[in-house]
């Protein structure tokens, strides 16, 4: 079978390439790769910055965004041939800590956990995959190819669950939500707002394009400029940071509204900083009662969440998430950063 591969800490050693067929073990659904979305993650572990390939072995099949069609399943696991499902990117550590022994692995406290196509796992890169049926989630048929949106919805739904958790550490009615970040964690953060009845605001540094009209047709306000700024003119509740610029994050941070929720879903860099009054900012967050959180990976709750959420939108507002398909034989294009693209999401079609 052919399958997208990189040797982790290796820049360039990205390519396609015939890998033996998966093997079917014990309780594994056999599976047709239909897409692979592409996120910054895996195009951080092509450029070599981390990555930890299979022991062992020196390549990492990659990919953790997955959209797959079961071939085959085992009696009485809940699946059957045709099935269009998803497989989920974390598994436990073997000790397991707590947090893992109670199906909670994205809250690992140990770092001993795996995850496919990034950490000590092939991923789900490939024409064709095995997974085992506890780490497989069903998706409703009529989601077609945006079900490959799953694994970063599942991002934001356990977000948005983990905000409903804080939210009752007291009375708390939210009725609007600042996104920072149009990107495809932020858009569908803010889908998820929506489902929710709430009134939502996305700022974005884009002044036109596809990320300005997404917004408009999700029915939620775009901005631009300053987060200080938007904040002003919406007054949020809440606030999801999906960008991971060091300056919105502290933006984000240090806006005095009492009782704000301030989520931090967007991976920064190291090395950056950022003038800070600590004063200013302890101050806001001990008076106000504010809480900033950081939030990442999911656990199969949340998958549930997300397959619930995708059913529940609109299908056409998320094909238009996806800005661009590539074969698998041009995978590599998604990669490319050289090459400017109005993207949102870059989808691989694996059986082309």
């Amino acid at each position: 079978m052919r399958a997208l591969t990189v040797i982790p800490h290796q820049p360039g050693s990205l390519q396609v390439q015939e890998v033996e067929d998966p093997v079917v073990g014990l309780n594994e659904l056999l599976v047709e790769g239909i897409s692979l979305g592409i996120c910054g993650t895996d195009r951080e572990i092509a450029s070599g910055l981390y990555g930890w390939a299979p022991p062992g072995k020196q390549q990492l099949i990659l990919g953790h965004e997955s959209l797959g069609r079961v071939k085959a399943a085992p009696k009485d696991s809940g699946f059957a041939e045709g099935d269009i499902i998803v497989g989920i990117v974390r598994r436990p550590d073997p000790v397991p800590c707590g947090a893992c022994a109670r199906g909670e692995f994205d809250m690992c406290r140990n770092g001993l956990y795996v995850e496919r196509g990034i950490k000590e796992v092939d991923g789900y890169g490939s024409t064709g995959w095995t997974v085992l049926a506890d780490y497989a989630v069903k998706l409703d048929p009529s989601l077609g190819e945006v079900g490959v949106l799953m694994e970063p919805t599942t991002v934001v739904a356990k977000a948005w669950d983990q905000i409903d958790n804080i939210d009752k550490r007291a009375w708390f009615d939210p009725t609007r939500v600042l996104v920072t970040g149009a990107g495809p964690i932020g858009l569908l953060a803010a889908m998820i707002g929506k489902l929710k009845g709430l009134d939502v605001h996305v700022l974005d540094r884009a002044t036109s394009g596809v990320k300005p009209r997404l917004v408009e047709e999700l029915g939620a306000t775009y901005h631009t400029g300053s987060v200080a700024d938007a904040a002003k003119a919406v007054n949020p509740d809440i606030v999801i940071e999906a960008t991971g610029a060091p300056a919105v994050v502290v933006q984000a941070m240090q806006l005095d509204i009492p009782c704000e929720i301030v989520c931090l879903t967007g991976v920064s860099s190291p090395g950056s900083s950022s003038p800070v009054d600590v004063g200013a900012l302890n101050r806001n967050m001990v008076l106000g009662n504010g809480v900033v959180f950081g939030s990442v990976n999911a656990n199969r709750h949340h998958y549930e969440q997300a397959a619930a959420a995708l059913a529940k939108a609109d299908k056409k507002w998320l094909s238009g998430l996806i800005t661009r398909r590539l074969p698998l034989s041009r995978a590599l294009e998604a990669f490319d950063i050289t090459v400017p693209h109005d993207d949102i999401k870059v989808v691989i079609d694996l059986q082309k």
